[in-house]
């Protein structure tokens, strides 16, 4: 299998430079804001991740916090968590597909259990096409797989898939970002083109186009995941009414998906996380019962 990169090593460099302009709770003290309340979130640009850290951000801030939101690179992320560079995130995905970061960094981080369940991973494609299974892949879409940043961890699954799956043997696998993916689905699908993308749900694409996932007879992607909360270690006595809301986070892939939506449709991810706010006032004061407003 041949792979192809579209992005470089700057991008690790770059995300670096982010945590160090943005700094977090366990690094910020003794400034002129050390009596206002800060919390710094880290996430990977996926649209399920976008969605879920824009409203739980959204949430602390209208209790009064000074939020950060730090897009990373996903190895970057777990890396950043561990090193108390970022206090929390709502972004992993489990039992199996950030299996390797959990256990590696097993004992710095705090795992707070699962925010969503019923998550999934694996090659998708449009239902118009005539495949249903990754063992029957021969020359769909130029033996090309349409994938997400190098970092993630969906993508070495990919890319290694050809040990697993012969018939992938001499297919490429192209990795850009979740937003380049989506825009090539869409372009294809309104070509009525073949594409081969790395898909999850929840997610909006489920919603605006009729996909399938490929069956996957030797469990390569895993079976069902659900998304989980970390922070990072020593937040729950720094900061006890953050991490019990971090601990609270629950919603549904309906939840997910409505915020996902809004977003595609042109609203900024800040927007509609607050129209999602507004619109479920209950959940939200489950969320933060107990926190002081």
């Amino acid at each position: 299998m041949r792979f192809c990169r579209l992005w470089g090593m700057g991008l690790a460099f770059i995300c670096l430079l982010a945590l160090t302009a943005c700094g977090s709770t366990a690094t910020k003290t003794g400034t002129e804001n050390s009596n206002k309340k800060e919390i710094n979130l880290a996430y990977v640009e996926w649209d399920t991740e976008v969605a879920s850290t824009h409203v739980i951000g959204q949430v602390l801030k209208d209790l009064g916090y000074n939020v950060t939101l730090t897009p990373l690179d996903n190895g970057i992320m777990w890396e950043a968590l561990a090193n108390g560079e970022v206090d929390g995130m709502v972004s992993a995905w489990l039992p199996q597909t950030h299996a390797p970061q959990v256990e590696k960094y097993n004992g710095k981080i705090d795992n707070l259990g699962e925010n969503l369940t019923g998550a999934k991973i694996g090659l998708v494609v449009p239902s118009y096409m005539n495949v249903d299974a990754i063992e029957d892949l021969t020359s769909e879409a130029n033996k090309t797989i349409t994938g997400i940043e190098p970092g993630a961890n969906m993508m070495a699954t990919t890319e290694n898939a050809y040990k697993e799956y012969q018939n992938l043997e001499d297919w490429e696998v192209l990795t850009s970002s979740a937003g380049a993916m989506t825009a090539a689905l869409s372009q294809a699908i309104a070509n009525h083109e073949e594409i081969v993308i790395t898909g999850w749900s929840p997610h909006w694409i489920f919603n605006a186009y009729d996909l399938k996932y490929l069956d996957d007879p030797k469990g390569l992607y895993g079976v069902e995941e659900y998304i989980g909360t970390f922070a990072r270690n020593g937040l729950k006595e720094d900061d006890p009414e953050a991490y019990n809301i971090l601990n609270s986070f629950h919603w549904t892939a309906e939840d997910i998906e409505s915020v996902m939506f809004d977003i595609m449709e042109g609203m900024s991810a800040t927007d509609a996380a607050k129209k999602w706010i507004d619109d479920n006032p209950d959940k939200v004061a489950e969320w933060t019962k107990g926190s002081k407003a």
